[in-house]
């Protein structure tokens, strides 16, 4: 990575900066400053790149009728949602940016430094989105500071970023004092950027605050059109990656999981924006550890592989897909015959996923099959099945709840009321996950050597509809015949 003209600070652009403050240069930069004639000469003999006539993004209808629902909950008050800035990885180094939630899922925008602001306007809102303009030339900005265009690519000026999103735009680094000079309720999403918070910190309230988030998170309980599009593309995508993975299994075996890693990530970056989470590439008795994601250890023919993994679209929409598949293209009968039990497991618990039903049903149609199963296997002593669930035993194989909802955040609407969520009842558009498992550890000598070391999870990702529901990922197999002849085939 070249460093040579990165600043020492990168962070101090701020509203203060005028035209003609210079930019500070890096500490130990090979070049010891911008001669005069290099300025002037950096200044003049570009392109007018601007854009002209752009159309909407495809979800801009869809964001102004989330924004118009989130003015109608909270009339007569400021609403500031952040984008949310770079974070440091090391040094001069930052991860890799991704907006907040709550504001991609207001804006369509993805950002840094951008700010969602509602001002009560009428019966009403008034929507602006602070922005960064487009890098400054007369400064030496756009070349010199380490997020000018030049050094991490251009950026939408305002007027461009007005058309696509259909929100007018202005100059973030005007925010702060937009917000010191604010009257009246204002709420904030916190946790985002810094500066809007101190920007605020005499205004807002936590608790009004956390009234704003939850709020945004139960939005997001039911999913729009757009956004059951965005669902089955990210699952129809993770479907290929699943598929690259079992191509690839060979070269696995001779490396290790990161293979898997790497070459469900390929996919991931082709078709979308990334993965939705941190990869579980869990081979042999790694399937046992729920978010294995070290994905450093050694594939074995003979043994199970548990792929845990989702792509992410380019609107920042996930899956969140498990399969367990035997390494060499066949179970074993022992992991035939657990396998078996969790996809009958599964099966029960699609099966309860309809409008109508609470959000606990899947979970305890799932758990009464794995539990009635580990009765019959004699793991449970004499213990009837009703009594399992009572005192919850299975969970030492079960551990894990089994599902979530899905959507933006692999598990979205974590902050909703546990009333609207797990007491909740299940309506149209809801999404969620259906994955049982079995864990049986390595060192859990509660169960015959045989089973130890073995770990069996199978997810999909199921959307509620008008009369039952639909399997967003069912293009991948289940059933242990499928998944075989599945693998064969793709194997060749």
């Amino acid at each position: 990575m070249s460093e040579e003209l990165i600043p020492e600070n990168p962070e101090q652009e701020t509203e203060e900066n005028e035209a003609e403050e210079p930019v500070k240069q890096r500490k130990n930069g090979l070049y010891p400053g911008v001669s005069d004639e290099l300025a002037d000469n950096m200044k003049s003999g570009w392109a007018d790149t601007e854009l002209h006539d752009l159309q909407p993004i495809a979800q801009a209808e869809h964001t102004a009728a989330r924004r118009a629902a989130l003015s109608v909950r909270f009339p007569g008050e400021r609403l500031v949602i952040p984008a949310g800035n770079l974070k440091t990885r090391s040094n001069d180094t930052e991860y890799a940016f991704r907006a907040s939630t709550e504001y991609a899922y207001l804006t369509g925008d993805q950002t840094q430094d951008g700010v969602l602001v509602l001002e009560p306007k009428g019966s009403g809102h008034e929507a602006t989105l602070y922005l960064l303009p487009r890098s400054n030339r007369e400064n030496g900005e756009f070349w010199l500071d380490g997020q000018g265009e030049l050094w991490v690519g251009r950026r939408n000026s305002l007027s461009e970023a007005e058309q696509l999103l259909n929100i007018p735009a202005k100059d973030v680094r005007e925010l702060t004092a937009v917000l010191a000079e604010a009257t009246g309720p204002v709420r904030n999403v916190r946790g985002h950027d810094a500066s809007v918070e101190a920007a605020l910190t005499d205004k807002v309230t936590a608790e009004r605050d956390e009234e704003l988030r939850v709020y945004l998170s139960e939005a997001r309980l039911v999913k729009d059109a757009f956004e059951i599009a965005e669902l089955q593309k990210a699952c129809d995508a993770t479907a290929r990656g699943f598929e690259d993975v079992v191509k690839s299994l060979d070269k696995a075996e001779a490396t290790s999981e990161r293979f898997i890693e790497g070459t469900f990530f390929l996919r991931a970056r082709i078709e979308g924006n990334d993965i939705g989470y941190a990869s579980i590439c869990a081979a042999g008795p790694h399937a046992t550890t729920l978010h294995w994601v070290r994905n450093d250890g050694d594939v074995r023919a003979g043994e199970l592989l548990l792929l845990d993994a989702g792509v992410e679209t380019n609107d920042l929409y996930t899956a969140d897909v498990t399969r367990t598949l035997p390494i060499n293209g066949t179970f074993s009968p022992l992991q035939r015959k657990i396998y078996d039990a969790v996809y009958e497991a599964q099966e029960a618990g699609i099966a309860a996923v309809k409008p109508g039903a609470t959000f606990r049903d899947f979970h305890d149609a799932s758990q009464r099959v794995l539990a009635e199963k580990l009765v019959a296997w004699g793991l449970l002593g004499d213990l009837d099945v009703d009594k399992v669930l009572e005192l919850g035993l299975q969970r030492r194989w079960t551990l894990h709840g089994t599902g979530h909802m899905l959507g933006m955040d692999v598990h979205d609407c974590a902050v909703a009321r546990t009333e609207a969520y797990v007491d909740g009842v299940l309506e149209p558009g809801v999404c969620l996950t259906v994955e049982p498992g079995l864990y049986f550890q390595a060192d859990d000598l509660t169960v015959p050597q045989e089973y130890r070391g073995i770990g069996v999870r199978i997810e999909d990702d199921i959307l509620v509809t008008e009369d039952g529901n639909r399997n967003l990922s069912d293009t991948l197999p289940r059933q242990a015949d499928e998944v075989e002849a599945w693998m064969a085939r793709l194997k060749g």
